[in-house]
């Protein structure tokens, strides 16, 4: 875990690179079978793999992993009787997190906070209130702040979510990055059907350090950037190598969605690139994108002099 002094200085005037996705990387990696609580109940059984799974992004050349707490919110376990783990559950990622960065011995490492949907991915219809999310994100926010160097609100897919995850990450002091999700079918709105424009300026109100695009075809995100430039912060984008979200119901298993069979490594990280010379200074991976992706990244951002 960096400090915040040392994360703020090496994350001046370069490109950072994010991890990949966890989840999908865990399921494939795991013997047990798939369940809606997704990479939750591997950190309850296996949380050995967390902690590995993150090392192996670390070697791939990743300087920053996020914290395996995606569906580990208060609504998502109680949807399946297990409210009781939250703690647990925050703590153990916590520990995997910490533990990889030991296990690398590297000082250069910043570990994400993971403020995520609360109800459902791709859902905003089924969010809670501003209010009712505000108070589960400040909970969430009280649980990582021992091990974050900053907090990551990722695949917003609505401006409530979106405002809601960012007001309460903001009073931690620490830094914060939003990532929203995109309609894959119509790049300037919000999955919920909002203006990516509009979404923008609500960032910008409340001092988000940066902007980040996530969980949403590359093919997409490359129509997005005279928007996302607009901002004049940080920005930067990590996509998902799912043929189609649309498949995934609340409560549901990510077995109902399919992998693209066209977003090798090598394709990814062209991907990646030409969002780079867009401007943006974060770029990795989301679900489906693993350590060989963000592997063959590194060396791609080192060859051509950006690391």
């Amino acid at each position: 875990m960096a400090t915040d002094k040392d994360w703020g200085k090496k994350r001046l005037n370069h490109i950072t690179l994010l991890d990949g996705g966890m989840g999908q990387e865990l399921l494939r990696r795991s013997s047990r079978k798939t369940t809606p609580l997704w990479s939750a109940d591997i950190m309850l059984n296996e949380p050995m793999l967390v902690r590995d799974l993150h090392l192996d992004f670390i070697q791939s050349g990743a300087r920053v992993i996020t914290l395996n707490t995606y569906t580990a919110t208060p609504q998502r376990l109680a949807r399946e009787n297990e409210l009781a783990q939250l703690e647990t559950l925050h703590k153990s990622a916590m520990e995997a997190a910490l533990g990889a960065i030991e296990l690398a011995e590297r000082d250069d490492v910043a570990i994400a906070g993971c403020l995520p949907p609360l109800v459902a991915s791709y859902r905003p219809d089924v969010s809670l209130s501003f209010e009712a999310s505000l108070d589960a994100y400040r909970r969430l926010v009280e649980l990582q702040s021992p091990a974050s160097d900053f907090f990551l609100c990722e695949t917003m897919a609505s401006i409530n979510e979106a405002r809601a995850a960012c007001t309460a990450a903001m009073e931690s002091g620490k830094p914060v990055w939003v990532a929203l999700t995109i309609s894959d079918f119509h790049p300037g709105l919000l999955r919920s059907g909002e203006s990516l424009h509009e979404a923008l300026q609500v960032l910008a109100s409340l001092g988000a350090e940066a902007t980040l695009l996530n969980c949403s075809h590359p093919e997409a995100i490359n129509g997005c950037w005279p928007q996302i430039r607009s901002m004049g912060n940080k920005v930067g984008a990590y996509a998902n190598g799912f043929v189609s979200v649309g498949p995934l119901l609340p409560g549901g298993t990510v077995e109902q969605l399919e992998v693209r069979q066209d977003l090798s490594p090598t394709q990814y990280a062209e991907y990646a690139m030409g969002w780079v010379r867009e401007g943006a200074s974060i770029i990795g991976g989301c679900c489906e994108i693993g350590p060989a992706h963000i592997k063959v990244l590194h060396e791609r951002l080192c060859q051509e002099g950006f690391l």
